[in-house]
Formats: C-alpha cells, sequence, structure tokens
C-alpha cells in the first residue's frame, strides 16, 4: 500500500482569532454601533447622579435656599450637622428600625424570588405556568399607593376582608386594627413586599436556570436523583454567579429600609417608634422642617456606610470567583 504524503498526514490548521487589542479606544471603534446604544445610559446616569452630587458639600455648611446657585457663599459649619444627627434623641430608634426591617425584607425577601423561580421551573403544563407567572408579576407594576390602599382596605375594620375571615372561622370575636398596633406592622410590611416584588424579582433567576444545561438533568435522572436533589446538585450550584451578584448588591442597600412603603403604611403617629428609618426621618425633619444641610449630612452618612457594605460583601464573594469587581 502507498504510503501517504506528508500533505494527506497534516491535520487541517483551524483559523487562529484575531488577538485582541489592549487598547480600549480602537476596541470602542471596532464596536461603534453597539457602543452608540449605551451612550443615551451613560448620559442619563451622569446627568441625574453625578452632576448632582457637588450639592453633597452643602452637608458641610448652613444651606440657605435663597442663596440660589451661589452654594459657595453659605457658612461652612464642618461636621456640625453629623453631630447634630448622632445625638438626636431618635438616632438609635432610626438605626435600630432601619437596619431591623431592612435585615427582615433581606432574609425574607430575597429567597423568595428564587424560590418561586424554582418551584416554577419544575411546572411542566405551560398554561398553567403562564397564568401563574401573570400573577406573580401584575403587583410589581402597581404605585405603592394602590398597594397600600388595598392592604388598608383589606386590613379594615369595617368590611375588611381579613377581619371577616378570622372573624368568620372563629378566630377573633372583634375586629382588630391591625395597622395601629406596632407588635403587627413590620409582619405586615415585610408581607406586602414581597407580594409585591416576589414575581418581577425571579425573572432574572429563571432566565439563569433556563440557561443550565439539560444533559445535566438527565444524568441525574439515570442516576436515581430525585427532583430536590436536582434542585439542591445541579440547578442551585449553576445560577449561584447570578444569586452573589444580586447577594452583593442586596447587602449595599441594606440601609435603604424603605420609604414609600413605610409612609404610606404608617399613617398611624402610633406607629412611628416601629416604622420611622433614616429615610422618613428625613422627609419629615430634614425637608419638611427646611434643614437641608442637615438631611444632606444624613443622606451622606447612609451613603457612606452603603459603599462600605457593598465593599465587605464584594471582598467575600470575590473569595469564591462571584464578584463584581
Amino acid at each position: 500500500m502507498p504510503q501517504a504524503t506528508t500533505e494527506q498526514q497534516q491535520p487541517p490548521v483551524s483559523p487562529q482569532p484575531k488577538p485582541r487589542s489592549k487598547n480600549i479606544f480602537i476596541r470602542f471603534f471596532r464596536q461603534w454601533d453597539v457602543q452608540l446604544m449605551v451612550i443615551p445610559g451613560i448620559i442619563l446616569v451622569f446627568i441625574f447622579s453625578y452632576l448632582p452630587m457637588y450639592g453633597v458639600v452643602t452637608g458641610f455648611m448652613d444651606y440657605n435656599l435663597f442663596t440660589g446657585s451661589r452654594i459657595w457663599e453659605n457658612p461652612w459649619v464642618g461636621f456640625k450637622h453629623f453631630e447634630a444627627f448622632f445625638a438626636a434623641p431618635e438616632f438609635e430608634r432610626l438605626i435600630r428600625n432601619t437596619i431591623v426591617i431592612s435585615l427582615l425584607k433581606f432574609l425574607i425577601g430575597f429567597p423568595a424570588p428564587i424560590i418561586l423561580a424554582l418551584m416554577l421551573n419544575e411546572v411542566r403544563h405551560m398554561f398553567f405556568k403562564r397564568v401563574v407567572q401573570t400573577i406573580t408579576y401584575l403587583p410589581h407594576f402597581l404605585s405603592w399607593v394602590i398597594v397600600a390602599g388595598l392592604t388598608m382596605a383589606m386590613l379594615s375594620t369595617e368590611n375588611g376582608s381579613v377581619n371577616m375571615i378570622l372573624q368568620s372561622v372563629g378566630a377573633i370575636d372583634e375586629p382588630i386594627n391591625f395597622l395601629s398596633i406596632k407588635e403587627y406592622f413590620w409582619s405586615i410590611l415585610v408581607s406586602v413586599n414581597v407580594w409585591k416584588e416576589i414575581g418581577f424579582g425571579s425573572i432574572v433567576f429563571l432566565a439563569a436556570i433556563a440557561g443550565v444545561d439539560p444533559h445535566l438533568y438527565e444524568a441525574a435522572d439515570i442516576d436515581g436523583a430525585s427532583k430536590f436533589k436536582q434542585i439542591y446538585l445541579i440547578t442551585l450550584p449553576s445560577i449561584m454567579p447570578v444569586v452573589a451578584i444580586f447577594m452583593i448588591l442586596a447587602i449595599g442597600n441594606l440601609l435603604n429600609a424603605g420609604f414609600e412603603d413605610i409612609l404610606l403604611l404608617a399613617s398611624n403617629p402610633v406607629l412611628r417608634p416601629v416604622s420611622d428609618v433614616i429615610d422618613t426621618y428625613v422627609y419629615r425633619v430634614g425637608l419638611g422642617t427646611h434643614r437641608y444641610s442637615y438631611a444632606v449630612a444624613i443622606g451622606l452618612f447612609k451613603a457612606i456606610i452603603s459603599i462600605m457594605l457593598l465593599t465587605i460583601a464584594n471582598y467575600i464573594a470575590r473569595k469564591s470567583g462571584n464578584s463584581l469587581w
């Protein structure tokens, strides 16, 4: 048999990809059509998030609104407004309520969309799955004014559905005004938040689950793994990078206990000892009484703590390879 020539013995050489340029400007112009779509978003963020940052200096001044654009003519007072906030009699109550409400929303509200996404992923009846998705998504698009109104109507002592159900099953004898009892407020607030955001929050996790290789489930099914084991050993580890990113962002927002929901649901002054958080305090005292520098100082304090929490969470997540930067 004749021997194969050298040309026939050599395997075909696949084309090598072009080396990636290290120059950021060259890469930008190579993708100019894609980058143009990002520019409007960058402009909006710059105008509404970065340009107003110069107003932070008013936290170190006795700012007078009537000076107009002559902001630098206001007298500098250093850390006067920070010290006033730390010495305020409401300081401990504000920090306690902010941390407790934020932690409750994080511990209950963060895993809720993940659990819903895992449950919806196991539903094989597409019509039922779409109906459930639609029902759970809709509350996100309702304003907090509407949601607070629905909550107040349901918990009302006059023809409120919750009191009527409890009375019909014999759980209570007289209607209870739930929104005037301090012990119930945190539970109501967190429950309404979870109901409003659980469906919309599950969209990202459903998309991440859809990207999991189906052959992994087939192999696990052949090995006899149950659905719970497949979720624990395949689904959760596969979507963990997405979960880690959202967890980092959630930890960075721990001091954002809420504003609209608390302001609308805690309209009764009786609830103020358990509902007053940093944001509502800034609105009521800082802006309501025109103490603008005081309000800016409190907001800057909260922002600094949030950045520290975000950095710490990102540092911890970096060890598992799922950090933001």
